[in-house]
């Protein structure tokens, strides 16, 4: 039997009753297992040891179980699959999930129900065939020029590459010829911030000019409807720290930006301009279906940027929770449609009680 049918097999011979939301805990359990409480849902975290008083302290009263772990790779062992079944748990695949779990053993080993589409997860990262580069092409959405050397830079351009010491962050810096791309790309070799080999593997693209939003959105394979949680920015160290001194100031002090997320700002957009958001958002949910079926489910971003031209470019997708926290009271969205302030978690759990009655729950898990 297949891990596809095996999940759907797993997720009808649930009890209704006793269905509860997981979360990994980093990146978004608390706005997840928040949204899934005002549903009426026990939560189950998962935590690693030395990592875990947010959600065991803390905010405890977010949590009815937890499983601790030594290490969050350890999630995909046989034992913890086993204990998430006898939990009944849907879980809510986050980035964090996806980097200390690593996507083999989420598409081969772990047997749990996903809500989303874990063969998507993997489109997250540029060095994968059929990524979401290719999906956001496929979808004939606008993003950035790519340059696949960095001979052919002709134009204000930023370099993508993981970080030395912190493969999960990516140092940008930018370049508009290929002379000042190699000359800042030594430079940040030297100070130990890239190395020379994960250089090869970096993604280097136009920068856009214009004003940056990331769109929070939602796709319901139940209504066939796509649900726009709202905007938000990034807060990022140490650029904001650098940005925060007078020009004089950031020239004298001459180093490297870095651009790690650190935290963000909830946004609206001009309210003419919100029906390109929606349109991309269906194109990719379309994109979606043919290529990797049954396509996107429940929470997704579409990070951009809108130019002076008010064309909207996209330059990132995050094929599972965006984790912004900021969103359910920042933004007026999710109100105008349902009355009430609804954030990711709160529309992940309106979409698994939804699924529950209808007796769909494996229409909305994988």
């Amino acid at each position: 039997m297949t891990l596809s049918n095996k999940i759907k097999e797993i997720a009808q011979e649930y009890n209704p009753k006793n269905v509860r939301i997981g979360i990994l805990g980093s990146h978004s359990a608390l706005e997840i297992a928040s949204g899934a409480k005002q549903e009426g849902f026990e939560t189950v975290v998962v935590c690693q040891k030395g990592r875990d008083k947010t959600y065991t302290r803390y905010y405890g009263n977010l949590f009815d179980h937890v499983l601790m772990l030594d290490k969050f790779a350890d999630i995909t062992r046989s034992a913890n699959v086993k204990k998430l079944q006898e939990l009944c748990t849907v879980f809510v695949p986050n980035r964090s999930f996806s980097v200390y779990a690593g996507y083999d053993a989420i598409e081969k080993e772990f047997a749990v129900p996903l809500m989303g589409n874990r063969a998507l997860l993997r489109t997250e990262e540029r060095n994968t065939p059929r990524n979401q580069l290719y999906l956001l092409q496929k979808a004939k959405i606008a993003t950035p020029k790519t340059f696949k050397s960095p001979r052919e830079i002709d134009r204000l351009s930023i370099v993508k590459v993981p970080e030395k010491t912190r493969a999960i962050e990516r140092a940008f810096f930018y370049a508009s010829s290929p002379e000042e791309y190699e000359k800042t790309a030594e430079k940040r070799i030297r100070q130990g911030i890239i190395t020379r080999e994960a250089l090869q593997q970096a993604v280097i693209e136009e920068y856009v000019v214009g004003a940056k939003f990331n769109a929070n959105l939602f796709w319901s394979p139940l209504t066939g409807e796509i649900d726009l949680l709202g905007f938000d920015r990034r807060i990022q160290t140490d650029l904001d720290g650098v940005l925060d001194l007078p020009a004089q100031e950031q020239l004298e002090l001459n180093i490297p930006t870095q651009n790690i997320e650190i935290g963000h700002m909830g946004a609206t957009m001009r309210e003419s301009q919100i029906e390109k958001v929606f349109e991309a958002a269906e194109k990719f949910v379309e994109t979606c279906k043919k290529e990797y079926p049954p396509g996107m489910i429940g929470l997704f971003a579409l990070q951009g940027a809108i130019t002076k031209d008010l064309e909207f470019y996209v330059f990132d997708v995050s094929p599972r929770v965006p984790g912004c926290p900021c969103v359910e009271p920042t933004s007026p969205y999710m109100k105008y449609k349902y009355g009430v302030e609804v954030g990711p978690g709160k529309r992940v759990a309106m979409e698994i009680k939804r699924a529950i009655k209808a007796d769909r729950l494996a229409d909305v898990v994988t």
